[in-house]
């Protein structure tokens, strides 16, 4: 393969890997990679259709004033994904103004942001935020790709729906994967006749390699996530277990389920005050439901409060103990090391069954058959 036809493959994957895990990360509620703005908020900053680069909550550590934060909104525009700048903090959550706004979002009639609320941390280089102009163009044509792709595929099957855009968005992801790393070989000796033919072993499993850590990532990380509670401090008594009488309690029940074949391991961590869980650490056998209780307390006084815990899952591929030894560490590391005993594990194993060289196709034409055969065969069935 020449160092020009690897370098255009590189680019092309680099550019499909940006684009669907944008149009993914849209649709899924979590920024992945890249992100964009879809309106004047965030003005001169970022203009309409500008992309940026979301670092994820657990990586991005502790929020402080003038972050650029992605966080789920309550009131803003509906409710959603909301791209704003962080300009105080209150004992209730932080206050938050898009920089093309005269008034912090606070001062209508959003609440104050919960840390739990906070998805994604806008990346910063020397304390200006790093801007890609046009991002939502290409996101856009390739959800509206996507879109027709799906209409037309429920209309020849006669049903409503197969399975969404995002499910092509990805399928479209893994697809380009395979064709580059399985025909970028093919591709290359077309055009300049190498003498070295059939595909890198290496490549071919690494490529089997990155899919399996991808999807043992996203079985950990796509169930897990913040739940919020709505506590009403009352002056009476009520059936509704979010009702709870001024300075008391209440339990209510918080179901971890696996329905997955591989037990897994959950961290269950309270993450605002006047919330408590039992137990905070959980194992789940395959095919079953556990449950943890959430105490929720009300405070003296009378109104609303909300109460959030964020559980983390993994796959109890390594000891429990381990697991809850690297959780204390940081939530990211058992899911790395998960990932690294996963990708190296299945690297070995493959590269033993493969080994090393080029795996050449050493399949036969269908119509070199024994001349026997042949001519035993009738004409039209030989094609000839």
């Amino acid at each position: 393969m020449s160092d020009e036809g690897t370098f255009e493959q590189v680019i092309g994957l680099i550019w499909m890997l940006c684009v669907v895990t944008l149009l993914v990360g849209q649709l899924a509620g979590q920024p992945v990679l890249l992100s964009y703005v879809e309106t004047e908020s965030m003005s001169p900053t970022m203009e309409p259709g500008d992309g940026f680069v979301p670092v994820p909550e657990l990586v991005a550590g502790p929020v402080e004033k003038g972050d650029i934060v992605v966080f789920e909104a309550k009131e803003l525009h509906g409710g959603g994904l909301t791209t704003h700048r962080v300009v105080g903090e209150t004992e209730r959550g932080y206050i938050t103004q898009g920089d093309g706004n005269p008034f912090a979002d606070q001062d209508n009639e959003e609440p104050p942001v919960k840390r739990p609320q906070i998805v994604a941390t806008a990346l910063e280089i020397n304390g200006e935020a790093v801007v890609i102009p046009g991002v939502e163009t290409a996101a856009k044509g390739v959800q509206s790709v996507l879109e027709t792709t799906q209409r037309q595929i429920a209309s020849l099957l006669g049903t409503q729906a197969v399975v969404g855009t995002q499910g092509l968005g990805i399928a479209a992801f893994v697809l380009t994967l395979v064709w580059y790393v399985f025909g970028g070989s093919e591709r290359a000796d077309a055009r300049d006749r190498s003498r070295e033919t059939g595909l890198n072993s290496r490549l071919v499993v690494g490529a089997c390699t990155l899919l399996l850590v991808l999807t043992a990532t996203a079985a950990m990380v796509v169930p897990a996530g913040a739940s919020e509670y709505g506590v009403v401090s009352a002056s009476f008594d009520s059936d509704r277990p979010n009702v709870i009488p001024q300075g008391e309690s209440n339990n209510v029940s918080y179901p971890v389920d696996n329905s997955g074949l591989v037990p897994v391991v959950t961290h269950i961590e309270p993450t605002s005050h006047g919330v408590a869980v039992e137990p905070q650490a959980v194992v789940v056998q395959p095919r079953q439901i556990e449950n943890a209780t959430v105490t929720l307390h009300a405070p003296p006084e009378t109104g609303y409060y909300r109460r959030y815990v964020v559980e983390h899952r993994y796959l109890a591929v390594l000891p429990s103990p381990i697991l809850s030894g690297l959780y204390e560490i940081h939530p990211w590391a058992p899911i790395l090391c998960i990932d690294l005993f996963f990708g190296g594990l299945f690297y070995w194993f493959g590269r033993r069954v493969v080994g090393d060289g080029r795996i050449r196709d050493r399949s036969r034409p269908t119509h070199s058959l024994d001349p026997r055969l042949q001519r035993l065969l009738p004409d039209w069935l030989l094609g000839t």
